[in-house]
C-alpha cells in the first residue's frame, strides 16, 4: 500500500512541476508584456519597471527565482493591481470560488441522484423517456450558453435574482445552478443505469415482494450500490467544477479567482496568472490523487498498477 501511495504522490508532484513550468514559459512567449499599453513608456521607466519586477534577467534566472519564492509560499506582487500581492488577491477570491464550487457539487449530486432514481425506477416508460430527454438537453448545452440565458430570463425579464455580485446568498443561486446543471445531468445518467441494474438483483426483488416501503428500499438497498459509479465520477467532476467556475465567475461578475485569472491573462499579469494556475493545479491534482488513493483502498488490484 505504501509504495502505491508513494508512486501516486510522486506522479502528482512531477505533474505539478510540468504544469507550472509550461505556463511560466508560455506566458513569457506570448506577444506583449505586462507594461505595454496605449501610451508607450519611456525607455528609462521601462528599464526600471523590468528591474523592479525581476523581468530584466534571463528566463532561466527568472524561472529559478520564481521557484525559490514559490517554495516559501510567496507568489509575488501583482503587476497591474499594484496595491495588492497575488497572495492577497487569491486570499480574497478563493472563498468566493470555494462557495460557488462546493455549492454546485451539492446541487449536482442532489439533483442528479433524484432524477436518476426517478428515471431508473421507470425504465422504458414514458416518464423515463421524458425525464432523460430533458436531462440530455441539460448535458448538451454548455455553461457559457446557459449562464447568459439564465441571466436574461431570471434576472432581467423576471427580476427574481441579482445579475451579479456576491453580497448575499441570493447572488449565488444562478451561478450555482448554471455550474451544477451539466454535472447533475451526468450524475443522473450514472444513477439511472445503476438503479435499473440493481432493481434486477435477487435481494431487491425479495425485499419488494415482502412489501418493504419504497423509501427504505431506495435509501437502504438500492442507492448504496447504484451510487458506486458516482463516487468514481466525483473526483474528476469536482476538478471540472473548479475550472469551469472561470466562465461562470466572469459572466456573473463574481470576485473569485476565476475572474482574476481572466483579467490577469488579458493584462499579461504574469504573477497573477501563475498564482491562479497554481491554485487550480493543486486542487485538480489533489482530487485526482484522492480518487487514486480511494481506488487503491477499495480495489487491491489497482495497487499493482
Amino acid at each position: 500500500m505504501i509504495p502505491f501511495f508513494a508512486r501516486r504522490i510522486l506522479f502528482s508532484l512531477v505533474t505539478f512541476f510540468i504544469i507550472v513550468s509550461a505556463v511560466f514559459f508560455l506566458l513569457r512567449a506570448a506577444p506583449g508584456g505586462p507594461f505595454d499599453g496605449e501610451r508607450r513608456l519611456t525607455p528609462e521607466i521601462e528599464v526600471n519597471l523590468l528591474a523592479a519586477y525581476d523581468l530584466d534577467a534571463p528566463l532561466p534566472v527568472q524561472f529559478g527565482r520564481f521557484w525559490q519564492k514559490l517554495i516559501r509560499g510567496d507568489l509575488g506582487p501583482s503587476f497591474k493591481q499594484k496595491d495588492f500581492t497575488v497572495n492577497e488577491l487569491i486570499g480574497t477570491g478563493l472563498p468566493v470560488s470555494m462557495a460557488l464550487g462546493f455549492g454546485s457539487i451539492l446541487v449536482a449530486i442532489s439533483l442528479g441522484t433524484a432524477i436518476g432514481t426517478l428515471a431508473g425506477f421507470n425504465q422504458g416508460r414514458a416518464l423515463d423517456t421524458c425525464v432523460m430527454s430533458l436531462n440530455n438537453l441539460n448535458l448538451a448545452i454548455p455553461t457559457i450558453v446557459a449562464a447568459p440565458i439564465m441571466v436574461l430570463v431570471f434576472s432581467i425579464m423576471l427580476s427574481l435574482f441579482p445579475t451579479g455580485g456576491a453580497d448575499s446568498a441570493r447572488h449565488f443561486i444562478l451561478p450555482v445552478a448554471a455550474l451544477a446543471i451539466p454535472f447533475s445531468a451526468q450524475i443522473a445518467r450514472l444513477v439511472r443505469g445503476g438503479v435499473a441494474e440493481v432493481l434486477h438483483e435477487p435481494h431487491i426483488k425479495t425485499a419488494r415482494s415482502k412489501g418493504l416501503p419504497t423509501s427504505r428500499l431506495v435509501c437502504r438497498h438500492i442507492l448504496p450500490i447504484a451510487l458506486i459509479p458516482v463516487v468514481s465520477f466525483l473526483a474528476p467532476a469536482t476538478a471540472g467544477l473548479l475550472t469551469g467556475s472561470v466562465v461562470v465567475e466572469q459572466i456573473f461578475d463574481l470576485p473569485g479567482i476565476g475572474r482574476y485569472f481572466v483579467e490577469g491573462a488579458l493584462n499579461r499579469d504574469y504573477t497573477l496568472v501563475m498564482g491562479v494556475t497554481i491554485v487550480y493545479a493543486c486542487a485538480i491534482l489533489f482530487f485526482n490523487l484522492l480518487a487514486d488513493l480511494l481506488y487503491g483502498l477499495l480495489d487491491p488490484r489497482i495497487r499493482a498498477i
